[in-house]
């Protein structure tokens, strides 16, 4: 397996984020963590990255056991992740925000340049252009083409479709999924459960800190439970179409960054 999270507790002092999550991801997945805001998704990420400390439990990647590692240490080791919000560098250029991307490495990250550029066309067009002044839709591919400048084993997606217009959420999956047929794994937070669950192999369902399903996600688009909590029952299709269709006038303004962060405490 190579990423194990093994009954990890997180605590924001006195109070438990993280209540015993097991999550298993092997080579060559694409494995989706879905459920509600403040269920524990993205906090699941951050611990795995190292932005989170544990209070109890154990990660292992590629076979190590990286639960105290340092951050900056993971991402050389094979981690890498595109976070909730984007989490752009405003000021800088496409090309120095991918740099950036490869700032641990000590070889040539031309190639892995070059393969940005390949998944994500605009970013060739705009590589000169101010990071700040792009669209949402940009910014997301520029945030995971960053991440992909390590050359990660596995790639952690923070709600990737955040704030996009359906046909850029339908463009963001499919290179999702290009991304994993090239070789790299996926663990992917989405809200989106509907388009989520189409792309994954497996799924956990979080609900308050805990894994409360775990199971294939074809099984999980079928399950009565989930549709009915995540998918919007047999409306699924619809109630997320709809909601996207809502959030399509923030496609065309500039994103203002960091806006679209939102506090740990009242995402997931």
């Amino acid at each position: 397996m190579l990423l194990e999270i093994e009954d990890i507790h997180v605590h924001y002092g006195k109070i438990a984020a993280l209540k015993g999550i097991t999550v298993s991801v092997d080579e060559g997945e694409i494995v989706s963590l879905i459920g509600a805001n403040g269920a524990g998704k993205t906090t699941t990420l951050k611990t795995i990255s190292g932005l989170r400390n544990l209070s109890a439990g154990a990660i292992r990647f590629d076979g190590r056991d990286i639960s105290r590692l340092a951050g900056h240490k993971r991402v050389t080791a094979g981690i890498g992740q595109a976070p909730e919000g984007r989490g752009i560098f405003p000021g800088m250029t496409v090309e120095e925000n991918l740099l950036m991307g490869a700032y641990a490495r000590k070889e040539s990250a031309a190639k892995e340049l070059a393969e940005a550029y390949e998944l994500f066309p605009r970013l060739a067009e705009r590589k000169s252009q101010a990071g700040g002044t792009m669209s949402g839709g940009e910014q997301q591919m520029l945030a995971i083409g960053r991440a992909l400048m390590a050359a990660p084993k596995v790639l952690l997606l923070d709600e990737p479709s955040m704030g996009l217009a359906p046909m850029l959420v339908q463009q963001i999956f499919s290179i999702i999924e290009e991304i994993n047929r090239r070789g790299t794994t996926v663990l992917l937070v989405e809200q989106n459960a509907q388009q989520a669950l189409q792309i994954a192999h497996r799924a956990y369902v979080l609900e308050t800190g805990r894994v409360v399903k775990a199971a294939p996600a074809a099984e999980l688009l079928d399950d009565p439970q989930v549709r009915a909590a995540y998918l919007g029952g047999e409306l699924g299709d619809d109630v997320a179409a709809a909601a996207d269709v809502t959030s399509q006038e923030s496609v065309e303004a500039p994103s203002e960054g960091s806006a679209d962060a939102t506090e740990e405490g009242t995402s997931s």
